[in-house]
Parts: C-alpha cells; sequence; structure tokens
C-alpha cells in the first residue's frame, strides 16, 4: 500500500478579498513539484467566494471539471448556453471541457458566502464536443457510499458522467463506525478528503480537510473518531 498524507495546512492558500482559496495541488501562484497531481486528479480547490463575486469569463480545454457547492448558491454561464444556470448545495456540477469552452462562475447570493469543492480531472479522450450537466443528490445515507461521479463509458454506472475511468463519491459516518472502500480496479488510486470530523483511514489519522493518497491496494479501511464525511477521488494512476 502506498500513502501520500497532506495535511490541510500544507495547502497553498490565498486570500483575495473576495476569495480565499486553499489549494491541494499546484495551481495559479501556488506551486509545489511535490503536489502536481495524484494520477488523473490534477486540482482540488477549496474556494470561499464572497456575495456577489466571482470569476468573469474564461476558458478551459480538455479537462473534466466537477464543481460540488459545499453552502450557499452557485451561478454558472458558459459558451453551451448563454442563460446562467444555478447549482445550489446538494447538487454536482460536471463540464467537460473538450475542445474549448468559456465559462462564467459567481456567488448568486448578495448576502451569503458560497463554498464549494472544485475538482479537475484529466480526460480520457481529448478534443470532444463540450458538454454540461448538473443534478441534485438527496443526503447521503448514513453509512452507505454515495457516488456523485463516475466513468461516461460505464452506462450502468450511477452519477454524473465524466470522460475519465474515475469515480466521485462521498459517505457519511457516526462516530465510532467503520467502513471499508474497495477499488474498482488496480490501476486506481483514490484521494480521500476529509471533509469534516476526523478519522483513521488506511491507518492515518485524518482532521478536518486533510486529505490520504491511497494507492497499490484494493481495499482499505475508514474508522470514524467524530461524526463524519469523506469525498473519495477514485482515478487512474498508470498509463495516464
Amino acid at each position: 500500500m502506498n500513502l501520500v498524507y497532506h495535511e490541510a495546512s500544507s495547502r497553498g492558500f490565498v486570500d483575495h478579498g473576495w476569495l480565499q482559496a486553499n489549494h491541494s495541488f499546484s495551481f495559479a501562484d501556488f506551486y509545489n513539484s511535490e503536489k502536481m497531481n495524484f494520477g488523473a486528479l490534477r486540482v482540488l480547490n477549496d474556494d470561499l467566494i464572497a456575495p456577489g463575486m466571482g470569476f468573469g469569463t474564461h476558458p478551459h480545454e480538455n479537462m473534466e471539471i466537477i464543481t460540488i457547492p459545499l453552502s450557499g448558491h452557485l451561478k454558472h454561464k458558459d459558451s453551451i448556453e448563454i442563460n446562467w444556470k444555478e447549482v445550489n448545495a446538494g447538487e454536482v456540477q460536471v463540464m467537460s471541457a473538450g475542445k474549448g469552452i468559456q465559462h462564467s462562475e459567481i456567488n448568486g447570493s448578495k448576502t451569503e458566502y458560497l463554498s464549494l469543492f472544485q475538482i479537475w480531472i484529466l480526460p480520457n479522450k481529448k478534443n470532444i464536443n463540450p458538454r454540461y450537466d448538473q443534478a441534485h443528490f438527496e443526503i447521503p445515507i448514513v453509512g452507505k457510499l454515495q457516488v456523485l461521479v463516475s466513468s461516461i463509458n460505464h452506462v450502468a454506472g450511477t452519477g454524473l458522467k465524466i470522460h475519465q475511468d474515475a469515480q466521485v463519491s462521498r459517505i457519511n459516518l457516526e462516530a465510532g463506525s467503520n467502513f471499508n472502500y474497495s477499488l474498482k480496479s488496480e490501476s486506481h488510486g483514490v484521494y480521500v478528503m476529509q471533509v469534516y470530523g476526523a478519522s483513521e483511514v488506511a491507518g492515518q489519522r485524518l482532521n478536518q480537510r486533510d486529505a490520504l493518497g491511497v494507492s497499490k491496494v484494493n481495499t482499505f479501511s475508514v474508522n470514524a473518531i467524530d461524526s463524519i464525511q469523506l469525498l473519495f477521488i477514485e482515478v487512474p494512476i498508470s498509463n495516464l
């Protein structure tokens, strides 16, 4: 088993006033040669955006972008459709940038902060036609893994779809309970983000916003110290 531990405080932090961002991997002005990616996972940003503020129109290409609002109201507009779309806490958004897309993202509230995770995953197919989707997910049943995103090639798979053999899922656990995570492939690894609470994952203690990359193993254990939520980002590690 290979483990890569990232303490929350080791993330790249930037405070622009309107934006407070924590970068798990090298991004923008934050550069760490040991934090370029975890397999096909290129970006995991933990953003807090002030009311009415956000990112103006900017381009992306050949990237699978997943946005998970934790609280607040995200407004999104792109070159596929000119109308603004709302993505609220409890929903997940995916965007396949493909051969090129322009989009804008702003906090849709004038009074509340917007907290979100944004995940970038390298695609296994380049220069496709851009696509967009979003969906609402119920609050996870305690103790049951909830799949949010899976491969577009897995027709029977649940969740939103992206162009990569990847899976994004989450679980809520009560204090003192256990869970075993099983990987989909021997060539995969899982980046585990402790959304809140404290747990022991594959023998490593994680506190809020700590993360652990787990690879070269078929299954690993999770022991909840507190009432917790974990985010699992399973991606190919080799043959990228």
